[in-house]
């Protein structure tokens, strides 16, 4: 049986920074067990957004994995309802409470500061105890990234906008709209004057940390039924990847979870941990998928510096090692497929294929390229459009 691995350097994909000579983070960076990889293969680019949808890692992500979004896609919240186990109603509507920091009605910090599990746990709690009661519930998530959900079927017509796409902005702009968009407004005002108060962010305060002083709601949807990838392609895969977004799609695939020590879904997340249980896992499924957030942790956060460290690590200790395993096997293929740009220089997510690479033992070198980047790319012999489809033509090229 062959063997597959996918690496997902979330929001790799750059445009040109004045700061690293008008170079991308990719082309800035040391990654030559990438470059091998276009050295070896193929490279290109994919749509990966269709038309009509937000760029994001929920619609990115579940076109690398082979779905359609405009049949599969219903929200991204509930993807990472699924990988909490949240118990979800069939009248209930999941939405993702982010937890944040507003300053001067601007949206300062989208993540609170990267709180911790521990004390965004504690501040879900309590909203909780709040709204009993109200058919609304808060589940608590991995660091700002939370759960609530709402008993009413019509809370799903409204409008909201991710919060990281608005960094620095007035939030009174951008407030949800829509017909159940009163009642949502009204849950996030009487939860941020909450958490604004609680005692966890006078302690975060007091230590000079970013405090969690409101919630933004957002991502909303109902529970999505996907068939099975195994049922799918004939390839048992498993997953690898510490944010609840991808874990919450692996479930819905059919992939066990691999939890890896020391994985964070943040830019200090132990990439060798990583790599030695991608290494390890390709023993026992056919296809193995990690996933690594730093990359656009780091263009949300505006920094090139760590932007090409994080690939730099990628590189060092996931593609690396996984490289080496694959090639113990007579029948193997690796695919490196960032789900889209997150621009230092912009901060937030744009809808520009990005680049993707992919070789393996029976996979000809059409053209002589040997850099993986978006230049690059744009160059290469493949333009994949829808970017479903590239599943497909991985496994079965």
């Amino acid at each position: 049986m062959a063997k597959y691995a996918i690496i997902l350097p979330d929001g790799a994909a750059d445009e040109p920074v004045p700061a690293l000579g008008d170079r991308t983070p990719l082309e800035a960076a040391e990654i030559p067990f990438m470059d091998s990889v276009v050295g070896m293969g193929r490279i290109g680019v994919v749509r990966t957004v269709p038309d009509g949808f937000t760029p994001g890692s929920d619609v990115a992500t579940m076109s690398l994995f082979g779905y359609d979004p405009a049949k599969h896609y219903t929200g991204r919240a509930p993807i990472e309802a699924v990988a909490r186990n949240i118990p979800i109603h069939q009248d209930d509507v999941v939405f993702r409470c982010n937890l944040v920091n507003l300053m001067h009605g601007e949206m300062t910090d989208f993540t609170a500061g990267h709180i911790s599990s521990v004390e965004a746990a504690g501040l879900m709690k309590d909203l909780d105890a709040a709204f009993a009661g109200e058919g609304v519930r808060f589940h608590p998530g991995v660091s700002y990234r939370n759960i609530m959900t709402i008993r009413d079927p019509g809370a799903i017509d409204v409008a909201c906008m991710p919060p990281h796409d608005i960094p620095n902005e007035p939030v009174d702009s951008y407030q949800p709209r829509g017909g159940a968009a009163k009642r949502i407004r009204d849950i996030m005002q009487r939860a941020t004057k909450i958490v604004a108060e609680h005692d966890i962010n006078h302690v975060r305060s007091d230590l000079g940390e970013v405090p969690a002083n409101a919630i933004w709601l957002w991502g909303q949807g109902v529970v999505p039924i996907m068939p099975r990838f195994r049922q799918r392609f004939g390839v048992r895969g498993a997953s690898i990847a510490a944010v609840d977004l991808i874990r919450g799609l692996a479930k819905l695939l059919g992939w066990p979870i691999i939890d890896v020590p020391g994985a964070t879904g943040y830019i200090d997340t132990d990439y060798a941990a990583k790599g030695r249980a991608a290494v390890a896992a390709l023993d026992e499924y056919d296809l193995v998928a990690v996933h690594i957030e730093a990359p656009d942790e780091a263009g949300h956060m505006g920094s090139a510096e760590e932007k090409v460290k994080a690939l730099e690590q990628i590189d060092r200790h996931i593609v690396g090692p996984v490289l080496d395993k694959l090639r113990m096997f007579d029948k193997w293929r690796i695919l490196i497929a960032p789900d889209h740009p997150t621009p230092v220089g912009r901060r937030t997510h744009t809808d520009t294929p990005p680049p993707f690479c992919m070789a393996g033992a029976d996979l000809p070198r059409l053209l002589a390229f040997d850099a993986f980047n978006e230049a690059t790319a744009v160059r290469g012999d493949l333009r994949i459009d829808p970017g479903h489809e590239l599943m497909e033509y991985f496994l079965r090229t």
